[in-house]
């Protein structure tokens, strides 16, 4: 006996497994749903391929011989790791009929992401597109984790994150700004909440923690969401209402008249325009973005390979908002 010129069926194995838990030929054939005959073909062939008796079929029922035992705790850890290959490689297939795999924060994935996109597509073919939208937390995860190919965020030169600190490469795609605003007066004439204007402490939409527009306003307006200060002061202090990691929550907010909300303009051209949303301080209070694209440090699928490329020869503000 022995495997030396003969190839092992994986259907022997299992064969194996149900002899083992049921000690009889008959009932693991039936489990097994084949021929008591074949299963017990099976049974001699695995032994003959293994080199030893792996039932003591003296026994009633049949049991284990020492290899046999032996044989069966690393038979299981086999099958089972054979199992998971399995599905991880289903896996990585489905994520590559995927060639391209992008994170977006919320905000940009509803203004600037399709129409920048579309540029793109409109000079190479990109072939299926994974896209998940999520907080910009969220998408850092997924980038550092590998899982995505590429991340689009804001971001401010002074107010690094960890895809900065991971030195994650980075491109410039647009400029952003956020705007303090609010609804307007009934009739018109101004803001119905107003940084400038206002006597008592300022109804304020803030971002929750998982937000990097958030991270940004934190770091940069520290005068109304912590201690110091980088723009101009506000005696009459602020009133933190609602808090949401989401902008356009923070704007449905804002249009109800709730308070001011410090928002991208790539989100609300449309409402400052229609007056549905009207500048609640003076330009000194806007917070200068950009719109930036990372990506993994590895070398990618060339999908993704040859978006960077193209990206990098375009100059910032050619596509998006």
């Amino acid at each position: 006996m022995g495997p030396g010129n003969r190839p092992l069926d994986l259907e022997w194995l299992e064969d194996f497994l149900a002899l083992a838990e049921s000690g009889n030929f008959s009932r693991a054939a039936q489990a097994r749903n084949i021929a008591q005959p074949a299963f017990s073909r099976h049974i001699r062939a695995l032994e003959e391929w293994v080199g030893v008796d792996l039932f003591d079929r003296s026994a009633h029922p049949a049991a284990l011989t020492a290899a046999g035992r032996r044989f069966q705790p690393l038979l299981e850890e086999t099958l089972a790791q054979l199992e998971s290959a399995r599905i991880k490689a289903r896996a990585a297939h489905d994520q590559a009929a995927a060639s391209l795999l992008f994170a977006a924060t919320h905000v940009l994935s509803l203004t600037f992401f399709p129409q920048w996109l579309g540029g793109l597509e409109s000079q190479l073919r990109l072939g299926p597109i994974q896209t998940i939208s999520d907080s910009f937390h969220a998408c850092e995860d997924l980038a550092l984790q590998r899982r995505v190919q590429f991340v689009l965020c804001h971001g401010h030169p002074e107010v690094p994150g960890r895809l900065d600190e991971a030195e994650f490469p980075m491109l410039r795609l647009s400029d952003d700004v956020l705007l303090p605003v609010s609804a307007p007066l009934a009739g018109g004439g101004g803001a119905m909440h107003s940084l400038d204007a206002a006597e008592a402490a300022v109804p304020v939409l803030a971002y929750s923690e998982p937000s990097g527009l958030g991270r940004i306003m934190r770091a940069r307006m520290r005068q109304v969401f912590g201690e110091g200060s980088s723009v101009p002061t506000l005696p009459q202090g602020v009133d933190i209402v609602f808090t949401a990691h989401h902008a356009a929550l923070l704007k449905a907010m804002a249009l109800e008249g709730r308070g001011v909300a410090w928002l991208p303009r790539s989100l609300i051209a449309a409402e400052l325009k229609s007056g549905a949303l009207v500048a609640a301080a003076s330009a000194e209070w806007n917070v200068p973005v950009e719109i930036r694209l990372y990506r993994q440090r590895a070398d990618m699928a060339p999908a993704a390979e040859a978006l960077w490329t193209l990206v990098q020869e375009r100059p910032p503000g050619s596509g998006g908002r």
